[in-house]
């Protein structure tokens, strides 16, 4: 075996990004992340449909649904930034009554358990495309 250094390899290394995840690849993804683990207890975002636009886009939680979804290396590498709000709702391309309906404390307290968040997920992703996927 030749042994090269990160600089050789990377000279030699040809990068290319893998193929792109549909939307309904992402929230699917999330969604399995989160049924792992069906009782884990994640935090919540308080006031999610009060909170000034802005503000909204940055909220975060730690240890939240989102946390789960930014901890998985095929999300990160798919684009999703960080755990923020106003990240999830871009990378998982939802609307904000739709992320509200997954992360908000107003629907489950201050901790919702995993199993019911991906429960929310999926149903955000629509009844046409799981009914596309089943078929396919």
């Amino acid at each position: 075996m030749k042994h090269q250094s990160i600089e050789q390899l990377q000279a030699l290394a040809e990068i290319r990004p893998g193929p792109a995840m549909t939307r309904t690849e992402r929230l699917e993804r999330w969604a399995e992340l989160l049924e792992r683990d069906p009782e884990r207890r994640l935090g919540t975002l308080s006031g999610t449909e009060y909170a000034p636009s802005g503000t909204r886009q940055t909220m975060r939680a730690s240890g939240s649904p989102m946390t789960v979804a930014f901890d998985d290396v095929s999300l990160r590498a798919a684009g999703l930034g960080d755990d923020s709000y106003g990240e999830a709702k871009r990378f998982f391309e939802l609307s904000d009554r739709q992320l509200h309906d997954i992360v908000c404390n107003c629907h489950f307290g201050s901790a919702v358990r995993a199993g019911n968040a991906a429960r929310r997920v999926r149903a955000a992703i629509g009844l046409w495309p799981r009914i596309k996927a089943f078929f396919a």
